[in-house]
């Protein structure tokens, strides 16, 4: 007989969904709660404490880039980190299912979905929550992976003290690197080290909020501003109130979100969407992009006062192949904390492994040798690491001919002129599909020679 056992909360906006999945998840789930409106998450998140979030994608009418799915996981993991979710679309787009699993989703399910698959996911899901529960005990609440860790390598050395001496102001930061070089572990220290460090740090993610809910999620809403304000509801710059703002993938915000970020930024002070009365907000600001921000602004993407006024301090975050001396006690580190988490302690790497290990590329940086190291420790059967269990997982890139290797320009450059056949050159439409404005279109076609 199957156990009962733990609680799952399901996001859907057809209740429909939510009655045959209630019924369908009885036999295995002790506690099943469902709500169709995501804005209930944080509140039945501090209520019932759910093992496993069953979340839909898509929650406006007619939109269905599945942002919406984005933007609450985030604020999911965020606001309880140990609960796990698993992502719900009738859209398989495998990209949105690897973005979502790269945001820390345990899984996706495809609507319309298959019975057993469903209840295979949620209780692996839930099995998961509950066996990560156990080895946080024994690893006294510590995560390596949330953890600063500064090395030994010049760059770091020089980076850690600038940071020592800007985290106490309160100065505006961007933080800039490739994607897995922890930016946001970055500013969770900055956050530490500063006089703010009393309160938590927000994080937003600017690329997951849809131009409709940009300025209700930023700023706040009042009772009747539209259909679903129910309530009124402050934003994330008044919950960030006399803390710091984390504002990751800035250089994703389109070009007319930004002049409304400016002015809140400017005035130091917001006005929820639906009032008339100025709320002054205290915040610190951290901003984050793997983009550059300069080139966007020199072709028009984005506005250059917005750049000068989050970019007092500039840290550049280097790339783990550009900190070679870090990468073994790194590895070292992630050995040490899957070993407990998989019962498999007094691991250690072969000198061969070492070796590999800082001879690797890691395109994917610190982000994918974690995963790496995470699937050594599972994998191993004894207790040494060697050459042979390190997957580099990008090594095939690093084989490529360097005139093989595609720079990002290059393939924005092929991704434009095979959208421009597609759409038979009507440019409204491509700029469209490209989630871009005409004039950014138009931009981008001067600047490739199209």
């Amino acid at each position: 007989m199957i156990k009962k056992q733990g609680t799952i909360l399901i996001v859907d906006d057809n209740r429909n969904i939510l009655t045959t999945v209630r019924m369908l998840l009885e036999p295995v789930f002790a506690n099943i709660i469902t709500i169709a409106n995501p804005n209930s998450i944080p509140a039945k998140l501090r209520e019932e404490h759910p093992d496993v979030v069953l979340l839909d994608m898509n929650f406006s009418s007619g939109i269905n880039s599945g942002n919406e799915g984005l933007f609450w996981l985030r604020e999911i993991k965020s606001l309880s980190p140990k609960t796990e979710v698993v992502l719900f679309t009738a859209y398989a787009d495998i990209q949105l299912a690897v973005t979502g699993i790269k945001e820390g989703a345990a899984d996706f399910i495809v609507k319309p979905f298959d019975n057993g698959k469903m209840i295979s996911t949620l209780t692996e899901a839930r099995d998961k929550n509950k066996a990560a529960d156990k080895a946080a005990g024994k690893l006294g609440g510590k995560n390596a992976q949330g953890m600063m860790y500064w090395g030994e390598s010049e760059v770091m050395t020089d980076l850690r003290h600038v940071v020592e001496k800007v985290a106490a102001t309160d100065a505006n930061i961007l933080i800039t690197g490739e994607n897995g070089t922890g930016k946001e572990v970055l500013a969770n220290e900055i956050h530490r080290l500063s006089a703010r460090s009393g309160k938590k740090m927000l994080p937003v993610d600017m690329g997951a909020i849809s131009e409709t809910l940009f300025e209700s999620e930023l700023f706040g809403h009042v009772k009747g501003a539209f259909t679903d304000a129910k309530v009124d509801k402050p934003g994330k710059f008044e919950l960030a109130d006399g803390s710091t703002i984390f504002l990751d993938e800035i250089g994703n915000l389109s070009y007319s979100l930004q002049a409304k970020l400016l002015t809140a930024l400017q005035r130091r002070s917001i006005v929820r969407v639906g009032g008339s009365t100025q709320i002054p907000v205290d915040v610190r600001l951290v901003c984050a992009t793997n983009r550059n921000l300069q080139q966007m602004v020199n072709d028009g993407e984005f506005r250059e006062d917005l750049l000068y006024r989050i970019n007092t301090i500039h840290l550049e975050l280097p790339a783990l192949r550009q900190r070679k001396a870090d990468i073994v006690p790194l590895a070292n580190r992630f050995l040490r904390q899957y070993g407990d988490i998989y019962n498999k302690t007094n691991l250690r790497f072969s000198d061969e492994a070492e070796k590999k290990l800082t001879s690797l590329p890691w395109y994917g940086n610190i982000r994918e040798l974690q995963h790496a190291i995470e699937k050594a420790v599972i994998l191993s059967d004894g207790g040494m690491i060697s050459a042979e269990d390190i997957d580099g997982g990008n090594q095939t890139r690093r084989e490529k001919p360097l005139e093989e290797v595609q720079t990002l320009d290059e393939m924005e450059s092929r991704m434009i002129e095979k959208t421009i056949k597609e759409c038979k050159g009507n440019l409204s439409v491509v700029a469209a599909r490209l989630g871009i404005s005409r004039q950014t279109l138009y931009n981008k076609i001067k600047r490739y020679g199209l």
